[in-house]
């Protein structure tokens, strides 16, 4: 029975000579021995290069499988799926490179020991370091920082003589020095290559130099060398601390991104039309579970359902906020009171929906594949994609509604009827319609957050709680009605809880930012950016 994609042939006429001088190769690895198998790895890296690669990868990580028939040979998925690594296929041909439903018993499994994987390990790391483009070389260099003896300097140093890239360099220069630094060389050329290593942030470099200063350690003796030692580490030190603060920022950014989201809906609502929206967590809600709901009804597009989620979740959103208005809102307008608690109990009355629809339990929305994973910018900093997406996405939002409030005519009239009701309906504005739309607006934002928020948590009947009360203390903070002050605020809020957090825990740092607040109002009582002319009456 044979499972390959491209025919022994066409694999041939593509791999030419070289693959059938590694043939019997392959042939003997199918029924060798684990001992025998040993023998062959070196055999096979010189005959077969860079062409061998994805048949070592898939070898050590044992998930390397032959049909005997064909002798193609596959690398085994989780999902009992095979994709074919050996003969080359052509990467042109999408025949040949696609998953094949290939069930994993009806394959021969080559087994793999510790002593072969030592081995392939080391074989992959030198096709990688001699064969590869700039990445790979770069890659595989940093892989031989963990690994001492002689040989390793050797093959550094080979691949140093042959090596352009700058960057390669640096990284092949940092292993020869490490190596070095604990070997018998002379004190004087030990101490030379110290320098080398100055902040360096490669978990091998930092663990080699920690081992050197350490009284259990090697504790290095010479006291020049153990000088310079400790200052390269320091150095790396300081670098670390500097990239811990980048990244503590940067979560401080994406949680003010959150915040801002959450927050702007309610400074339009509550800067124009003076309602207190105790039910604006909830719209939030809505647009987490109208982001749920699209991924039900387009499983098999995961990728494309976030573009859809966005308006689909402004829609229901606005929708729910327009109703509000028009049948609850609008006969308590000047009576503040009553709209908090009407819109508390609105709020309590949509939770208690969304649990007879979808239960009490939380729902967990799936990210699409390119908000997954990080930007690793170097060994000690790495950015989520999600948080980064989400940023940069409030940041739009932001800029959308400021030119939506600037620029359009309902914008004209919303900031018409903030400043002067009374004159603005005098003026044949009809107040009720952009009180509506404006609540619309606000709730549809609000939406618009609660899609961002289910990339970062489960989505519950309980989401938008967590964010009313920071939403408030944004729009306070910054200054009533001010889109500019909820922007500021946002951001300040959110890093400066990032930066409490671990020195004095998350309750403490909600406490402390809060009664920060409640101190800065008494001075501040409009906020950083309080709104100027008739809009301040």
């Amino acid at each position: 029975m044979a499972f390959a994609s491209v025919s022994q042939a066409q694999a041939q006429s593509q791999a030419g000579s070289d693959t059938s001088d590694l043939e019997p190769l392959l042939a003997r690895l199918v029924d060798a021995s684990l001992s025998e198998a040993v023998e062959l790895i070196p055999q096979l890296e010189t005959q077969g290069g860079r062409g061998i690669l994805p048949l070592f990868t898939a070898m050590f990580d044992n998930s390397l499988a032959v049909d005997p028939e064909s002798m193609t040979f596959y690398r085994l998925a989780e999902d009992n799926s095979a994709t074919p690594v050996y003969p080359p296929a052509d990467a042109s041909n999408d025949e040949a490179v696609q998953l094949l439903p290939t069930a994993a018993d009806e394959l021969e499994r080559i087994r793999v020991s510790n002593r072969l994987r030592v081995l392939l390990r080391d074989a992959i790391a030198r096709i990688r370091l001699f064969e590869g483009d700039a990445e790979e070389r770069s890659i595989a260099a940093a892989e031989l920082l963990s690994q001492m003896g002689e040989d390793t300097v050797l093959l550094l140093r080979e691949a140093l003589a042959s090596e352009e890239d700058a960057e390669v360099r640096e990284v092949l220069e940092v292993g020869i020095a490490m190596n070095v630094l604990v070997s018998d060389a002379p004190d004087e050329e030990r101490l030379q290559v110290v320098p080398t290593l100055h902040g360096r942030l490669e978990a091998p470099v930092r663990n080699l130099l920690n081992s050197l200063l350490d009284p259990n350690g090697r504790n290095e003796q010479n006291p020049e060398v153990r000088a310079a030692i400790e200052e390269a580490n320091a150095a790396i030190d300081t670098r670390i601390r500097f990239y811990g603060f980048i990244e503590e920022l940067f979560y401080g950014l994406s949680l003010g991104s959150v915040l801002l989201l959450a927050a702007i809906g309610l400074a339009v609502t509550f800067g124009v039309m003076g309602v207190i929206n105790m039910a604006h967590g909830e719209m939030l809600m809505l647009g987490a579970y109208t982001t749920y709901v699209v991924q039900l009804v387009m499983p098999g597009f995961i990728t494309y359902s976030l573009w859809v989620a966005i308006p689909a979740a402004f829609l229901v959103s606005a929708s729910v906020g327009i109703l509000i208005q028009r049948y609850v809102i609008r006969y308590l307008h000047g009576r503040p009171l009553e709209t908090l608690l009407a819109t508390f109990g609105i709020s309590l009355i949509l939770q208690q929906t969304v649990r007879t629809i979808f239960s009490p339990l939380n729902r967990m929305v799936v990210s699409p594949e390119w908000m997954s994973g990080t930007i690793q910018i170097n060994p000690v900093l790495a950015i989520t994609n999600n948080r980064l997406f989400i940023l940069i996405f409030s940041l739009i939002v932001f800029f959308a509604l400021m030119m939506i409030l600037r620029k359009t005519s309902l914008g004209l009239q919303v900031r018409a009827v903030s400043q002067n009701r009374n004159m603005a309906k005098a003026m044949g504005i009809r107040t009720d319609r952009v009180d509506a739309l404006t609540f619309g607006l606000g709730s549809g934002i609000a939406g618009i957050a609660g899609v961002a928020l289910s990339q970062l948590t489960n989505v519950g009947p309980n989401l938008g709680q967590s964010y009313i009360i920071d939403s408030f203390m944004v729009v306070v903070f910054g200054g009533v009605g001010n889109l500019f002050g909820t922007l500021v605020g946002a951001f300040s809020l959110g890093v400066s809880n990032k930066f409490l957090e671990p020195a004095v825990g998350a309750v403490l740092a909600k406490i402390i930012t809060l009664v920060f607040i409640i101190v800065f109002i008494q001075f501040r009582p409009k906020g950083l950016f309080p709104q100027k002319g008739r809009a301040a009456e």
